[in-house]
């Protein structure tokens, strides 16, 4: 069990330092998300390794979560870009061994993957090595839906299909930060298991409340809550 201190020092160092950005705060028109949906708010944890002290926090608590929750688990993979440091940084805390994904341009889903890895060449599709028998867990900043998880799973499975290895499993994905806006139960029906260090609408957005504004706070809170009544203004 990660310490909620923890949790609630890297979520307010997630705030103070705009990974997570609002659009009371930071942009009024607010944002398109990867999953195509409008938001009020958006975090951006790419940026994450400009703050070394959190990066430490995060990669402590995420891989002491996967041990406790996957133990199995003996490989990292991050997802290009924001998972790389962040598997990284989880590899040097716990000395599970880390590669990541290559990021490939224009591919939001399962089928232009296929269709980009036909016209992909030599190239590997997976940085590091990989062997037989590893169980494999995905590193990402958050999720929303499960859309981009699931390409980057396909691309891994693709590349451990064209290295020869066949005794394998990618069942596993380990994020800072759960939206909880579907991907806990895309994940279930997939039988993927989804380990998420913050939900951000159980204890994330509660966890900073105290550093918003009142309004802020309650847009947030209210759009997370039921996003269908809101719209992009």
């Amino acid at each position: 069990m990660v310490d909620v201190d923890l949790k609630k020092n890297i979520m307010q160092d997630i705030y103070e330092n705009r990974m997570l950005l609002t659009s009371t705060r930071d942009k009024p028109e607010g944002w398109i998300l990867h999953s195509g949906l409008w938001s009020p708010f958006y975090i951006q944890l790419r940026i994450l390794s400009s703050f070394p002290e959190t990066l430490n926090m995060v990669g402590k608590a995420l891989g002491d979560l996967v041990k406790e929750e996957a133990p199995h688990i003996n490989r990292l993979v991050g997802i290009a870009f924001a998972g790389i440091p962040i598997a990284t940084a989880m590899s040097l805390s716990t000395g599970i061994p880390a590669g990541h994904t290559r990021k490939i341009v224009g591919v939001r889903t399962e089928q232009e993957l296929q269709e980009a890895i036909s016209k992909y060449g030599q190239h590997s599709l997976l940085e590091g090595e990989v062997k037989d028998g590893d169980a494999i867990c995905l590193v990402d900043d958050l999720v929303t839906g499960m859309e981009s998880k699931l390409v980057a799973r396909g691309q891994v499975i693709s590349e451990l299909e064209k290295r020869g290895i066949s005794d394998y499993t990618v069942d596993d994905i380990a994020v800072v930060v759960d939206r909880q806006q579907g991907a806990r139960k895309r994940a279930s029906e997939l039988k993927i298991n989804l380990h998420s260090l913050i939900d951000l609408v159980d204890e994330g957005l509660s966890l900073i409340k105290d550093k918003m504004a009142d309004d802020e706070f309650t847009m947030v809170s209210e759009y997370l809550s039921d996003p269908t009544g809101f719209k992009k203004p």
